[in-house]
């Protein structure tokens, strides 16, 4: 498996200075809202988002100006969910660090993440980048009505197969989408590329998602308990989806109980039935199919170094340790 270096390579000049104009642009005239900034600058996570934006564009025209802009609104968008997820879920660690919230508290918290949303919009505005906008905007519109929808359907413990897929299309898949989308959109001249990018995004981000899915599991199992896994937080992904339709009645009342009650003793017996139920095979399977899905796609697109770098870049999608 290539390592992000490795695949961000045929831009490297390009991520360079994206990093100084995002840099540039997050900077706060108000002390406390730079000193947050400079926070953020220095606990950045590995930048899958604007390296898609800018391996999208760059395999479809020539990366402009618009395409930096691109980058920066699907990366204050990501940051933004990010420190407002820290919030929801109360977690104190982001990417090693201590989360926002944990060193701000939750008020200053929600305001730095509003804060970074105002800055996607009114960049967006004042280069009328209205495409663009338009295109982060029905993002944002779907991720949050997947965050709703699962919070619904994690009361109940209700989810179907066809419920959690319309669930991370909306919560994950959509901001993937965005990013290939929005940076075809910002160098292609024809618009079927760009139509074709999107739909890529959306195929590699449903594998995504599934993958961070059996990651959890395999956290779990490591460490032999949860620490703030999706079971722990009575998110129904695929692996227990495909289980819960597997076993028997009294088994399925079992994991539901444990469950519903938060019997963490017991989330390591959920994580065994699972396993030897063949729920991970079956997420994992799932998980290749959309990724084979997203490689056809890709497929039909002229040969690049960054066509091959997207390559390498959904492999690594679903083959990640963490």
């Amino acid at each position: 498996m290539s390592t992000l270096n490795a695949i961000k390579k045929s831009i490297d000049k390009e991520m360079s200075l994206f990093d100084k104009k995002f840099s540039e642009l997050i900077k706060g005239k108000q002390p406390l809202v730079d000193k947050i900034m400079t926070y953020i600058l220095r606990s950045k996570g590995k930048k899958i988002r604007p390296i898609l934006v800018l391996l999208c564009a760059k395999s479809v025209g020539k990366v402009n100006e618009s395409t930096y802009r691109a980058a920066s609104m699907i990366e204050l968008l990501h940051t933004a969910t990010l420190i407002h997820d820290d919030v929801v879920d109360d977690a104190n660690i982001r990417r090693g660090f201590f989360s926002i919230n944990a060193l701000w508290k939750n008020k200053a918290a929600v305001l730095i993440g509003d804060y970074l949303l105002s800055k996607g919009l009114l960049l967006a505005v004042k280069n009328k980048e209205f495409s663009l906008l338009k295109i982060i905007s029905g993002c944002v519109e779907e991720m949050s009505v997947g965050e709703l929808l699962q919070i619904e359907k994690s009361r109940k413990l209700d989810i179907t197969e066809p419920i959690y897929f319309d669930i991370i299309r909306k919560k994950t898949a959509a901001l993937i989408s965005a990013c290939c989308e929005s940076g075809a959109i910002s160098t292609a001249k024809d618009m079927e590329l760009v139509k074709k990018m999107k739909l890529f995004g959306e195929k590699a981000g449903v594998a995504y998602q599934i993958k961070d899915d059996l990651l959890d599991y395999e956290k779990t199992s490591i460490i032999g308990k949860p620490s703030k896994t999706d079971i722990k937080e009575k998110k129904i992904t695929l692996p227990l989806i495909y289980t819960l339709n597997k076993v028997n009645e009294l088994t399925r009342k079992k994991i539901i109980r444990i469950i519903k009650n938060e019997e963490s003793e017991n989330f390591i017996k959920v994580l065994e039935i699972v396993k030897n139920e063949g729920g991970l095979n079956y997420a994992e399977k799932i998980m290749n199919q959309y990724k084979d899905e997203a490689k056809n796609i890709l497929d039909s697109f002229k040969n690049s170094d960054e066509k091959k770098s997207l390559q390498a870049l959904l492999n690594y999608m679903v083959k990640r340790k963490k």
